[in-house]
């Protein structure tokens, strides 16, 4: 079959209204988050097979997730779906202003290959609940965990609503030409630039999640064995794939030591004296990306690490040191277990040298006790996202959405975030034939005076009412009052009334 064909066919069966039944969408998530509990171990094999993935890493970062996601949906989805209904105003007080959450239509869901299960399935619950057909087009460069995905989900999903497409680079371009209702991809700056452009062939709305440099700030304030384990452990699990890995930390020459010291007890603690001999570290995943994360280690000084075992995609847990101000590995994103550290004598400095960086970053890390330090960044630092005191995990809390800025992507999902960037809020209002609503809007119409368009300004404009936030406080401040002073009449009558008897 045909792309034009496919994508034919999944649009007439969207027309027919299948999907807009919220029913129908909660049925088709539960039988998705049963696909995920009855192969959970499946799915870890892949991973394990793409990614040499250990089993904890793929649940806790993959699978729970996806489960955790339908999950935070299936509670929520029924008022997600609800119209809502909007504030009136003097113009509409008749009437009935309304959104309606309406799904987009047919959307494609391209995947990346670095959580190869999670970032190309997680959209597509977010799809899912808001009544959208989905085409799923996993990564080429996981293929066991892209066969899974295309094995299973014909079995537990609507197979005429939702289907894959395996393929690479060729498939996805003749994929891209057609006239998609919303396109979600994940990956490089460099494709997703590729995506916007195809997209905007047929003006469809896109969701770039891109990457970028992620810095990390650390500073002399923190607990070292929580900080730096944290850190670490961003840098590293999934050996260092990740779009939020911490890429480069900046620090002054006394906590770069300290930093040093620490991390190299950490790396041991985490993965043993050989990390090439733990079943919880990863590999690269093609040996294109070995060579190019090799070249970074001869741009400064070895700190810790240095390793590379190109035919078994292999680099050890690396620290760098002693850049100069051009290197590649401090203009590229690394995308590897290679974390360069820059000099800043102060946070000021550390600002000051993220802000001269191209771009913005997917995420940014601030590690202090100082709460006033820690707001200075963030009110100072464009990113995505960011975390204070830890990394990567603020992805994991599902009322934060999570998206770039920028060069580091558009758009957000996660929880609610996925259903609104799904859906397209179509506004209705609601008029009748009241006669006292068609007497104040009969002053638009020709011929037109002075005295409508008088009329018309003031009844147009907003109104700001007193605010009701203490009114509680003063009912039952009145209540208790009445309350009071009615005890006391009585009290009184009662005493007179044996006075006089």
């Amino acid at each position: 079959m045909s792309f034009k064909q496919m994508v034919q066919d999944v649009r007439e069966v969207f027309n027919s209204g299948r999907t807009l039944d919220v029913e129908f969408r909660k049925k088709q998530l539960k039988s998705l988050r049963r696909m995920y509990i009855e192969h959970k171990d499946d799915f870890c094999a892949a991973l394990k097979e793409d990614l040499h993935k250990s089993h904890h890493e793929g649940m806790l970062l993959e699978m729970n997730m996806l489960i955790g996601d339908i999950d935070h949906i299936l509670h929520r989805i029924d008022d997600w779906a609800k119209p809502e209904k909007v504030k009136r105003t003097m113009l509409t007080i008749m009437d009935q202003p309304v959104i309606y959450n309406d799904p987009y239509g047919v959307v494609l869901v391209i995947g990346a290959w670095n959580y190869p299960v999670q970032l190309t399935l997680l959209p597509v619950s977010g799809a899912i609940a808001a009544g959208n057909c989905v085409i799923v087009k996993p990564s080429e460069h996981s293929p066991a965990c892209s066969k899974i995905i295309a094995d299973l989900l014909p079995k537990y999903i609507d197979k005429e609503c939702f289907q894959v497409v395996l393929g690479d680079v060729p498939e996805t371009t003749e994929l891209l030409k057609e006239p998609f209702d919303y396109i979600f991809f994940t990956g490089s700056t460099h494709v997703g630039k590729v995506i916007q452009r195809a997209a905007a062939e047929h003006l469809t709305p896109v969701t770039l999640e891109l990457g970028g440099k992620s810095p990390v700030y650390l500073d002399n304030t923190v607990d070292f064995d929580v900080a730096v384990r944290r850190i670490m452990w961003g840098k590293l699990v999934n050996c260092g794939q990740t779009c939020i890995a911490p890429d480069y930390l900046l620090c002054s020459k006394e906590v770069q030591g300290k930093f040093i010291s620490k991390a190299k007890e950490v790396i041991k603690e985490f993965y043993g004296e050989d990390p090439k001999q733990s079943p919880d570290y990863c590999r690269i995943v093609a040996q294109r990306h070995v060579d190019r994360i090799s070249q970074y280690l001869n741009e400064g000084t070895i700190a810790t690490g240095g390793v590379v075992d190109r035919e078994q995609k292999y680099i050890s847990p690396t620290i760098l040191v002693d850049l100069p101000p051009n290197s590649k590995v401090l203009s590229e994103e690394i995308f590897g277990p290679v974390l360069p550290i820059v000099n800043a004598e102060s946070a000021y400095d550390a600002i000051n040298y993220i802000k001269s960086r191209p771009g913005l970053p997917l995420a940014l890390y601030v590690f202090t006790m100082d709460d006033a330090l820690g707001a200075l960044f963030l009110r100072e630092v464009r990113a995505g996202g960011s975390s204070v005191n830890d990394s990567i995990f603020h992805v994991a809390v599902p009322e934060l959405p999570f998206g770039g800025v920028g060069s580091s992507g558009m758009g957000s999902y996660h929880g609610h975030f996925s259903f609104k960037t799904f859906t397209h809020r179509k506004s209705c209002l609601h008029r009748n034939y009241n006669p006292i609503a068609e007497w104040i809007g009969r002053n638009r119409y020709p011929p037109y005076t002075d005295k409508k368009t008088a009329f018309l300004t003031k009844v147009t404009q907003e109104i700001h009412l007193p605010s009701m936030r203490y009114l509680p406080h003063l009912l039952c401040f009145a209540l208790g009052a009445t309350t009071a002073y009615l005890a006391t009449y009585f009290s009184q009558t009662g005493s007179d009334s044996t006075g006089s008897a």
